[in-house]
């Protein structure tokens, strides 16, 4: 029996299979990977690296064996066809009779076009007949840590929010989530509604950004058009502008408000709050 890890060279999949790695041998670790070069670290310490691409269905043939458990973190390519990327995988999982499939989804709550693919995906996986568990990760403090140099250029947080709070983890605390669900016992077809102990509002993320560095920072609220076009302007493909300020309504909605306690259920321990992920940051 393996533990198979989809997206292992992502952020979030690097997290899980070092997670792992402190909880099971290395040999019985798989990171699928895209280019393995990506892994060369993982593999030197005895983890099996296999080369497998969501859109090359053949590349999947054979990679599971009976019993494995496997982690679907869910792709990025927007304009891929998220689902058919997926379906991939859980067919490949279904052929081989992996004993769990676990998959990387969004809250439940959230009804912006950002949760469709993860929507069809489930669909597609409670369809299988896969023993599986859904694990509904609310966003990251990493979507606004990792890039706070905009912010610090203008003193300004710029969202699409109003008044809404977001419910944020920690990447390392959603594969800690995934690595609980991955080596314990119990957990099949369950679904988790994953996010952070303290929602927190983008005026408060401002107000926690000035007292760590000593700067008066606002927090600039403009509409969902405006963020569109500000997010195109820095670069992005107009309908990934138009999803992630989606998402910026959807939280004004409170969709990303996630009040379950299944994250810091599962983890043990109490989710990251957002002042220390900032902390962090503002050192790199």
């Amino acid at each position: 029996m393996s533990i198979v890890v989809t997206g292992a060279s992502g952020k979030l999949g690097r997290h899980v299979v070092e997670q792992l790695l402190e909880k099971v041998p290395a040999g019985q670790v798989t990171a699928v990977v895209r280019s393995p070069e990506k892994v060369a670290d993982l593999a030197e310490r005895g983890v099996r690296v296999a080369a497998a691409d969501y859109n090359a269905p053949e590349t999947f043939d054979g990679l599971f064996a009976a019993g494995d458990k496997v982690l679907l973190i869910s792709g990025n390519e927007f304009d891929r066809g998220r689902v058919r990327q997926h379906s991939v995988v859980i067919d490949a999982a279904k052929a081989a009779g992996v004993a769990l499939l676990a998959y990387t989804s969004a809250p439940g709550s959230l009804t912006a076009a950002l949760a469709d693919d993860h929507r069809g995906t489930e669909r597609a996986l409670l369809d299988s007949g896969v023993p599986y568990v859904l694990l509904r990760n609310g966003w990251y403090h990493e979507n606004y840590t990792e890039n706070l140099a905009p912010v610090l250029e203008h003193d300004a947080v710029v969202a699409a929010a109003g008044e809404g709070r977001v419910s944020s983890a920690s990447r390392a605390d959603y594969a800690a989530a995934a690595v609980a669900v991955l080596t314990g016992e119990g957990h099949e077809n369950t679904t988790y509604e994953l996010g952070g102990d303290e929602a927190w509002s983008f005026a408060e993320y401002a107000a926690e950004l000035s007292r760590q560095t000593g700067r008066e920072i606002v927090y600039n609220p403009v509409t969902t058009e405006a963020l569109t076009g500000i997010l195109t302007g820095a670069g992005l493909p107009e309908p990934v502008a138009a999803t992630f300020a989606g998402v910026d309504a959807a939280i004004a909605k409170g969709e990303l408000v996630v009040d379950s306690g299944d994250l810091s259920r599962l983890i043990g321990r109490p989710t990251t709050p957002l002042a220390e992920a900032i902390a962090a940051a503002l050192k790199d």
